[in-house]
């Protein structure tokens, strides 16, 4: 089997990695794979835990501070040397046999990220469930893409591609959502496969309402950068058209232009300009992450 690194970012998952590096460390052996985990800052006994793997299939890195979710897979994901890495959490949640579900289908279709999709009926509960239906809705609408579980933290990538677009992505809990979207953006195969999760082994998720408001503007962000257009041309065609509403009972008045219709039409026309020169700044950007 062609050799592929399993990223690991970890946060004070002593009590779940006490558990699953026995396990992991078979798996990997029996798969001929690698792991590279990323300690990143923990304030438990983690760091001790994982020196005792050091040196086997298991290589770790040790973060002295927090730098965040995204932040660590970076790190992680910078230090592959093989042809395809896959990312999964440490919190007990995700397994290697799903990982094997997803490299079948990166050698069945060739694809270029691979996303293991999780079941809708999941543990996260009906208030998470809305607001990734809400982060899903608004990246359809602003950028083009056919992916259900967006935010999925196991994913299959082609290293090459995936060292390629780190500079465009975040550090934060939005690093899963961003650098998809950017995969889908440049036209790469972008394929989805069911997998099934477990419930944490300890400790509470760190996603959380902020993170949901991070993830969207980062959305709105990465939009900016390859449709900046779909965000200008519609604010400010409304501004010009409220402008024209506003001035139309002061034309038919012969009373010239009020300052309120004025002021609307002219911020609309210099927001479409902004737009115009965004969008040659978004093919510059494009064409360098094309090279």
């Amino acid at each position: 089997m062609q050799e592929l690194t399993i990223v690991v970012p970890s946060y004070n998952e002593e009590k779940s990695l006490t558990v699953l590096l026995p396990q992991w460390l078979n798996a990997l052996k029996n798969y001929k794979w690698k792991m590279i985990i990323v300690n990143d800052g923990s304030t438990d006994n983690s760091r001790e835990l994982l020196e005792k793997y050091s040196g086997t299939e298991i290589t770790i890195v040790e973060n002295k501070k927090q730098s965040g979710y995204g932040a660590a897979l970076k790190t992680g994901i910078e230090r592959v040397d093989s042809e395809y890495l896959a990312t999964m959490d440490a919190d007990g949640q995700h397994s290697l046999r799903e990982i094997e579900k997803l490299w079948q289908t990166r050698n069945e279709t060739d694809a270029d990220l691979v996303i293991g999709k999780r079941s809708s009926v999941s543990s996260s509960g009906a208030y998470r469930m809305i607001g990734k239906w809400l982060i899903r809705k608004l990246a359809s609408i602003l950028l083009p893409m056919q992916i259900e579980d967006l935010n999925s933290g196991m994913k299959l990538y082609r290293t090459r591609l995936a060292k390629k677009y780190l500079w465009v992505c975040p550090s934060t809990m939005a690093f899963s959502d961003i650098i998809t979207l950017v995969f889908i953006n440049q036209g790469h195969t972008v394929l989805e496969n069911n997998i099934e999760i477990k419930g944490r082994l300890s400790g509470n998720s760190k996603v959380n309402t902020f993170t949901g408001f991070e993830t969207l503007w980062e959305i709105i962000s990465i939009t900016m950068l390859f449709k900046p257009l779909k965000i200008f041309l519609p604010v400010g065609l409304v501004l010009i058209f409220s402008g024209a509403l506003w001035a139309i009972p002061w034309v038919v008045e012969m009373r010239g232009l009020s300052v309120g219709a004025s002021f609307l039409a002219l911020s609309g026309l210099i927001i479409l300009m902004l737009g115009l020169i965004a969008e040659q700044l978004s093919l510059i950007i494009k064409a360098k992450l094309s090279e």
